[in-house]
């Protein structure tokens, strides 16, 4: 699937912006590796070494050319310094879907940067050509990421039983939605 462009102005939102995933930024992903639920979502192992880190920037660095999506770093606005990743993922794009998640790193958790990162990856969304809706699929458990959905105005639609294969088990998501606005929800 081809792609619209990489956004000229990066994505932003209070705090954060989300740019071009960098090398740089494998120090941030090692950071990452180290939440016992990060690694059980895609392709980061655990405990990630520095080659494994850069190994998986290198993954993310590839992500729009190949036709899967957009994926950003999270960043601080002020210096750029990597706090956590995002993406828009486009595999249902000819249906009007797009799909999104996110993490910051252990250390930066609790200041609002993931409800603003959200926001701005929402807002990017709608520039993207024939997205209509985009959706979070959140584990219950995962308090944390509920309350960010909420901030950045998704709605909860429903309870997907044995939904994903997440750490080798099939586990129930919530679906929480945002349409483009203009357009009535399913």
């Amino acid at each position: 699937m081809t792609l619209p462009p990489w956004p000229a102005e990066p994505p932003a939102c209070g705090q954060v912006l989300l740019r071009a995933v960098e090398a740089r930024d494998a120090a941030m992903a090692q950071q990452l590796s180290t939440d016992p639920y990060v690694p059980q979502t895609g392709s980061l192992p655990g405990n990630a070494t520095m080659q494994e880190a850069s190994d998986w920037v290198e993954r993310q660095q590839g992500r729009h050319a190949e036709g899967t999506g957009f994926s950003f770093t999270i960043a601080r606005r002020t210096e750029e310094f990597a706090i956590g990743h995002c993406g828009l993922w486009l595999k249902d794009l000819d249906e009007g879907q797009a799909s999104a998640g996110y993490a910051v790193a252990p250390s930066e958790r609790g200041r609002g940067y993931a409800a603003e990162a959200l926001a701005a990856l929402t807002e990017f969304g709608w520039t993207v050509p024939g997205v209509q809706r985009i959706a979070l699929f959140i584990q219950p458990w995962n308090i944390a990421s509920i309350r960010t959905a909420e901030r950045a105005g998704y709605v909860r639609e429903e309870l997907l039983v044995s939904h994903q294969l997440v750490g080798g088990e099939c586990r129930d998501m919530i679906l929480y939605s945002s349409v483009r606005r203009g357009h009535s929800r399913r």
